[in-house]
């Protein structure tokens, strides 16, 4: 069986797809899978591919192993973790079990997984608690991690599982995604490329703004979408290109204003603290290469400044105070932008 039509429903990640069929097939002969754990930022479907890898997972009477999904922040202490999720309902059970949000993991809970998941030539281990002896049987149980802060897992137990790196989704698997959630509805060529452009490359935001569709849709009874209805739509729902957010708009207005600043004087500007600006707003602008960070500060790059221009002339970005007028064409500055685009494409 092609590795595709093992999990008809997950679009796009054909690297990872690939790595679990094969694995699979290992699977099916030795009813042996290795603990795994998806990697990938937040949205970008671990959890779904988990899950679609759980329904191949067949018990020895040929059905679907119990799935069971937890996550991570609900997991307290090594007590808690035994008594109410190990005992009850998974020593000596057919399961596959799935923990997300793995960087919450207790210390003490980690501690005890890496006993409990040492790999070994008998793919068993027993784990001693109180007076109890839990038996953990990789032949009937199957363990899986998801993560989107892969740095903060425990080296050791990273070590023990197969990593599933998830890749960036294409604008073409966005526009799959969107497209998906509709029946009877038909797109204007080229929307479906131009709503990806704004999903900042996650699959969870594509069937969100699929969700926006549906409600402007069956507010105008209508069943196809087309530019007219999108731009009705980004005008409604403020939708920035690319994504951004007004707070990134915001940053980017602030570097151009004052060239080469540091993390602290952005954020005495937005109000906001260094490590959310870091870690919740820098990271896309520097993907989308429109900001750069080097040891004078942080600056706005070309392309930025064309966006802002862009930006100005749309409406959504204040011009500085000494711009005066502007004397381009919103035209002349969208050929300039689409060009600093490619070249950062390039």
């Amino acid at each position: 069986m092609k590795h595709d039509e093992l999990w008809p429903d997950v679009v796009g990640q054909d690297v990872a797809k690939r790595k679990l069929a094969f694995l699979l097939e290992g699977f099916n002969a030795t009813k042996v899978l290795p603990h795994l754990m998806f990697i990938a930022p937040k949205g970008c479907g671990k959890t779904t591919l988990a899950k679609a890898l759980g329904r191949n997972l067949n018990s020895t009477e040929g059905k679907p192993k119990r799935f069971l999904e937890i996550n991570c922040s609900t997991i307290k202490n090594v007590k808690q973790f035994i008594n109410n999720l190990m005992i009850p309902h998974v020593h000596q059970q057919e399961c596959t079990v799935l923990f997300d949000e793995a960087s919450e993991l207790p210390k003490d809970v980690t501690m005890a997984m890496l006993t409990m998941f040492n790999p070994n030539p008998n793919n068993r281990t027993e784990f001693s608690y109180e007076d109890y002896v839990l038996d953990i049987d990789f032949s009937r149980q199957t363990f899986m991690f998801a993560t989107t802060e892969a740095h903060q897992i425990f080296h050791a137990l990273m070590d023990r599982c197969d990593r599933i790196d998830m890749e960036d989704y294409s604008y073409e698997d966005l526009g799959e995604i969107v497209l998906r959630q509709f029946d009877g509805v038909t797109f204007e060529d080229g929307v479906l490329n131009d709503i990806a452009t704004v999903l900042r490359g996650n699959a969870r935001a594509a069937q969100k703004m699929s969700i926006n569709i549906k409600s402007y849709l069956a507010a105008k009874g209508k069943t196809e979408f087309d530019f007219d209805g999108w731009n009705e739509l980004k005008y409604h729902l403020g939708i920035l290109p690319l994504g951004l957010s007004s707070i990134e708009v915001r940053v980017l207005a602030h570097l151009r204003d004052n060239n080469e600043c540091s993390l602290t004087n952005i954020a005495a500007a937005t109000g906001l603290t260094p490590q959310c600006i870091r870690q919740d707003f820098e990271m896309y602008l520097q993907k989308q290469g429109l900001m750069s960070i080097d040891t004078k500060g942080r600056s706005i790059t070309s392309k930025g400044q064309k966006l802002l221009e862009r930006g100005v002339l749309e409406g959504w970005c204040e011009p500085t105070q000494d711009e005066g007028a502007v004397n381009v064409s919103l035209g002349e500055v969208l050929d300039e932008w689409e060009a600093a685009d490619k070249e950062g494409a390039e």
